[in-house]
């Protein structure tokens, strides 16, 4: 079993539309596939349709047990595909993790337990810097950095590298990828080619900018489900495609 996070310390880049059609291209080329949906504003559970638990808090049995892990999760529109939906009890995760011994690797070992039933898990993270990032960089096999093409992006991800470093992480993980690339705009261009330069592990194939992943709110469905000739989809295959490239050479 495999981890992978997907994983920005800036909003707005991508990383749930990219977190819910990477999960659906793993599923759909065979593999048993689990989405965690961990950002309590629950993005990837709404666009796959799943609802998030009644309970009023269940996120202090999270990383007790991956038994508590199993009750949760939920099978999507798709086969191979489930999903454990975010609940607003998970912006609790820090204060929780801050009262657990061994607390940096309470995630991996929840998810440990669920090996015998998933070849690849996904982390939709949300975008902070916290007790439940350094679990999430600890636990994942590789980290996917969505990261527009503009100065400001650039910067937030030099601090995430430096952040890694300071912190001992293997830079390793960090498998950084153009998401929103508008080819018209000179800078997205440059900025494309300088960061390139800098980080070797950027992948090859990059998401365009397009109103198809804006309309999978409208949808609440992967790309493939209503655009299967768009250049947006195509593109997420392809990076996708890459990415289990990436996988297997771990």
């Amino acid at each position: 079993m495999k981890i992978i996070a997907c994983y920005s310390m800036k909003g707005g880049v991508g990383k749930t539309a990219s977190a819910v059609n990477i999960a659906y291209w793993a599923a759909k080329s065979g593999l048993r596939t689990l989405l965690i949906d961990l950002d309590p504003q629950g993005a990837s559970s709404f666009y796959f349709r799943v609802k998030s638990s009644p309970q009023k808090n269940w996120s202090s049995r999270f990383f007790k047990a991956y038994s508590q892990l199993l009750k949760q999760i939920k099978a999507s529109d798709f086969d191979q595909l489930d999903i454990i939906p975010a609940h607003l009890s998970f912006r609790h995760f820090d204060l929780l993790l801050q009262q657990l011994s061994k607390r940096q690797k309470r995630l991996r070992q929840a998810l440990k337990g669920l090996k015998k039933e998933y070849d690849l898990i996904i982390l939709d993270c949300p975008p902070t810097i916290s007790k439940l990032a350094e679990n999430i960089f600890y636990a994942a096999d590789l980290v996917l950095v969505p990261v527009i093409p503009t100065t400001l992006s650039e910067r937030t991800f030099d601090q995430l590298t430096q952040f890694f470093k300071h912190e001992s992480y293997s830079r390793k993980k960090l498998i950084p990828f153009f998401t929103m690339v508008d080819a018209r705009k000179q800078l997205h261009k440059q900025t494309a080619i300088s960061m390139r330069k800098r980080y070797k592990r950027f992948l090859r194939n990059a998401i365009p900018f397009s109103t198809d992943v804006e309309k999978m709110g409208k949808y609440r469905a992967p790309i493939d489900t209503f655009a299967q000739d768009k250049q947006a989809n195509k593109a997420y295959l392809a990076l996708w495609q890459e990415i289990q490239q990436e996988i297997q050479a771990q």
